[in-house]
C-alpha cells in the first residue's frame, strides 16, 4: 500500500528536522523512506515540499526585504564566483528549483524536475539530495539569525 500524502509530508519534515539538528544519517534514512518507492508525481511533491520549507525560511531570513508577490520583485540566486556551479549540475538544479518555487513559478519547477528525471539515476538522486541539503542549510541560517535577533 502506498504511503499517504499526509504521512509522506510528516516524514519529509521529520527528515528536515533531523538534518537541521545535525543527524545526517537519520535525516537521509527518513527521507529515503518516502523516496524509495515513490513515483514521479510523489518525487515532484517531495521536491516541492522541500522547496516550500526553503522558501519559507528565505522569507524569514530576508523579512520585509523578501518579495511577497511577483509585483514586489523576485528571488534570484547569484553566483558569488562566476561559473562556480558550472561543474555541479545537482547544486544548479537545487538553486534553480528553490528560486523558481519561491517565486511561484511552477512551470519552471516542473521543467527542472522533468530534466532531472531524464538525467542519469545518480545525477537525479544527487539533485534531490542537493535540494535537501540546501534547504537544511537555509533553515539553519534562519534559526541562527533568529537566535541573534
Amino acid at each position: 500500500m502506498a504511503m499517504s500524502t499526509e504521512d509522506a509530508s510528516k516524514l519529509i519534515f521529520e527528515a528536515l528536522a533531523h538534518g537541521v539538528a545535525g543527524d545526517g544519517d537519520t535525516a537521509i534514512n527518513t527521507l529515503n523512506s518516502v523516496c524509495e518507492e515513490a513515483d514521479r508525481p510523489r518525487m515532484y511533491g517531495v521536491c516541492c515540499a522541500l522547496a516550500e520549507a526553503g522558501s519559507h525560511m528565505l522569507r524569514k531570513i530576508y523579512g520585509d526585504q523578501a518579495p511577497k508577490t511577483s509585483e514586489d520583485g523576485m528571488f534570484v540566486f547569484q553566483e558569488l564566483q562566476p561559473g562556480a556551479l558550472d561543474g555541479d549540475p545537482a547544486r544548479t538544479f537545487s538553486m534553480r528549483f528553490l528560486t523558481a518555487w519561491a517565486n511561484g513559478d511552477t512551470d519552471t519547477t516542473n521543467a527542472l524536475f522533468t530534466a532531472a528525471t531524464h538525467a542519469s539515476n545518480e545525477q537525479y538522486i544527487d539533485s534531490v539530495c542537493a535540494l535537501f541539503a540546501d534547504v537544511i542549510g537555509i533553515t539553519r541560517l534562519a534559526l541562527d539569525q533568529q537566535k541573534t535577533s
